[in-house]
């Protein structure tokens, strides 16, 4: 990340190859439509690239900046879709032309969350939100490694060059602050 920080194309290179397939498997987890899925990569390389020096290590490990990189540009890609408008033009009606009596309009389902449940979700991402930020740094960090990365609690001990028991002990704890909190906040989250 230092010689990125400093221009080098070269070890941008080597940071692209050694991480862009775990970073598509991540988009595509949130984005399945493989095209989009790698337009969204690419933005987030453009980004990693002039945005570099924004990179802090002491705040967390290159690939947990990168994937959380990857998975926000991704589910920003995904609420862009749900806002574009889905229209549809209705046939001209000549007379004696019966595929232009079927009206396309009428064959289109809405599969758009209604309001209540965008409210709903907004409502929980919030919750979400303000009790990700009581945990501590190292204990987001293992949540994001163990349930965004996938990653089991030996590999998490292995990533942060920690013990086991300590990995296990940080993620149990978060994930029962998390649970009061949220009980707290939001006593109706499902």
């Amino acid at each position: 990340m230092a010689r990125i920080k400093l221009g080098d194309r070269t070890a941008f290179e080597q940071f692209y190859r050694a991480t862009a397939a775990h970073l598509l498997g991540v988009i595509l987890r949130i984005e399945p439509d493989r095209a989009r899925a790698e337009d969204v990569l690419q933005e987030v390389y453009v980004n990693v690239w002039r945005a570099a020096e924004s990179y802090d290590a002491s705040l967390s490990q290159p690939m947990t900046w990168l994937t959380r990189i990857a998975r926000n540009r991704a589910i920003d890609e995904l609420r862009r879709e749900r806002g574009e408008p889905v229209t549809a033009q209705r046939a001209d009606l000549t007379a004696g032309d019966e595929e232009a009596e079927d009206d396309g309009l009428d064959r289109m389902p809405s599969d758009a969350a209604g309001p209540l449940a965008l409210l709903e979700e907004a409502f929980d991402r919030a919750a979400v939100t303000v009790c990700m930020g009581e945990l501590a740094a190292r204990s987001r960090q293992c949540l994001a490694l163990a349930y965004y990365d996938g990653l089991s609690h030996g590999e998490i001990a292995s990533h942060l060059n920690a013990p086991l028991g300590s990995v296990k002990s940080w993620i149990r704890r978060a994930l029962g602050t998390l649970k009061n909190c949220l009980e707290r906040v939001a006593p109706g989250l499902r």
